[in-house]
């Protein structure tokens, strides 16, 4: 990289550093279950330095309902995680990716590990304060 790129890389966040995450490193809390079980995990704190929430997920057999707040995409690491949209399945295995815009509803299932990216990372924060946080039915 020539200086001048690392000049302007700086520039633009001088804050940024590179950062990696082992999923086996993090602590996962229950997000479903039972039947089942549902873990999720951020794998990076929301401090303003990015504008992405990313983490973790590992799902044993729960199936759990919600609607996002975010755009998200998943990509399974090992096993297969479906997620139910209107009535149609989406299987995600190993080396796929699934988009999922804001305000889908849909019904996560299945037993995978799988990483997640949310956009906006701070969802909670700055969605509409008219609009109530949905709640996650476990069925």
């Amino acid at each position: 990289m020539a200086k001048s790129e690392r000049a302007v890389r700086t520039q633009a966040n001088p804050t940024a550093e590179v950062r990696l995450v082992d999923q086996a490193d993090l602590g996962f809390v229950v997000r479903g279950g039972p039947p089942g079980a549902a873990y999720v995990a951020r794998a990076f704190p929301d401090d303003g330095l990015s504008p992405l929430g990313i983490g973790f997920a590992r799902w044993e057999g729960a199936r759990v309902s919600w609607t996002t707040l975010y755009e998200e995409v998943i990509f399974t690491i090992e096993g297969s995680l479906s997620v139910e949209v209107g009535g149609c399945q989406h299987h995600v295995k190993p080396g796929q990716v699934l988009w999922i815009p804001k305000y889908t509803e849909l019904i996560y299932s299945g037993f995978a590990l799988f990483g997640y990216v949310v956009y906006p990372g701070n969802w909670k924060q700055t969605c509409n304060e008219d609009l109530e946080e949905p709640t996650m039915h476990l069925r």
